[in-house]
């Protein structure tokens, strides 16, 4: 169960229209997850700095069960993320930072329980 989130200080007009539906469907296709089970939350115009500077810039944080725990996985995931985000932002590799963190089933909950027992 993949959460991605895209913070930004471009404003919300500079971000394109439908970027949710298309960083679902890419993250799903990078991390081999459903699309059904990605959540992604994008927060554009944002007070931030990327390597001490306030032009254009962001940061993704992808968080995920069994897919993101490796620099291996994550070398690979990286390179599409950035392709993706250099395209649809238009932003360069400078600009944009990527952080990971590994989860445990037991730590994300849904239906009433958590992950494990479902």
């Amino acid at each position: 169960m993949p959460f991605v989130e895209l913070d930004t200080n471009l404003p919300a007009g500079r971000v394109p229209a439908g970027l949710e539906k298309r960083l679902c469907a890419a993250t799903a296709a990078i991390l081999g997850k459903p699309e059904d089970r990605v959540s992604v939350t994008i927060r554009p115009g944002l007070p931030m700095a990327v390597s001490g500077s306030a032009e254009p810039g962001a940061q993704l944080i992808v968080s995920s069960i069994g897919v993101v725990g490796t620099a291996e996985e994550n070398r690979g995931h990286s390179s599409r993320f950035f392709e993706f985000l250099m395209k649809e932002l238009q932003l360069g590799q400078d600009r944009i930072i990527i952080r990971f963190f590994p989860l445990e089933p037991w730590q994300i909950g849904k239906k009433g329980t958590v992950m494990t027992f479902l």
